[in-house]
């Protein structure tokens, strides 16, 4: 692989990842609903997601998804109902989960929000398919390690997402300080929070091959 076609394999990434999706808009919601730590646990929670994918496209379990709708069928329908049963919990927990003041999270509240954006990376078949599809367009096949390539290639991907994500999160939390610190905004966007959710589930489950 030649540096022009690794810079043009991080351009491309970089393009992928700014683009709005399930992760994104994860992320940005539990920066605007709790702030920028709920928002970086989530974005780690994702990121440590998509290494579970990079794994399974380096063994070839993700050939699985990309030939067999049944398999598909069965992650698309998990992730989906993990997405809608979040947005249900938010909806009816009479406490709001939004930190009106600003400050940390409980350590439970910290595990919960990191593991919610790792089931929700994991669950979405679509990323298995992303890395399947895109990492071997730039690997050369005639070298001695081409899965070697792999593996560089999808660490990159996965760099650069956390890297844009991290970023997505400072800048939106930065915005919404004084919003959060508000009670009738805070409520408001904690309803919104279990109103996306759900949108994202159904859309999820919407999703074809």
């Amino acid at each position: 692989m030649t540096l022009e076609t690794y810079l043009l394999f991080v351009l491309a990434s970089v393009l992928l990842c700014i683009a709005p999706g399930p992760d994104m808009i994860f992320i940005l919601t539990r920066t605007l609903a709790q702030g920028r730590k709920a928002g970086t646990l989530a974005a780690v929670g994702v990121n440590i997601g998509a290494y579970v994918h990079l794994i399974a496209a380096v063994l070839g379990l993700s050939a699985i998804l990309a030939t067999s709708a049944f398999a598909f069928s069965i992650i698309k329908w998990l992730g989906a109902a993990y997405l809608v049963f979040i947005g249900i919990q938010v909806l009816v927990n009479k406490q709001s989960i939004v930190l009106t003041n600003g400050q940390g999270l409980r350590k439970q509240s910290n595990f919960k929000i990191l593991w919610q954006g790792f089931l929700s990376d994991v669950l979405n078949p679509k990323v298995a398919i992303f890395f399947l599809a895109f990492l071997p367009q730039f690997v050369n096949p005639l070298s001695a390690h081409p899965t070697l390539q792999i593996v560089f290639l999808g660490i990159t991907t996965n760099v650069v997402a956390i890297t844009v994500n991290l970023t997505l999160v400072y800048f939106s939390g930065a915005l919404t300080v004084k919003l959060r610190s508000n009670q009738k905004i805070a409520n408001w966007l904690n309803k919104t929070m279990g109103v996306v959710f759900i949108s994202l589930g159904f859309k999820l489950a919407g999703e074809k091959l």
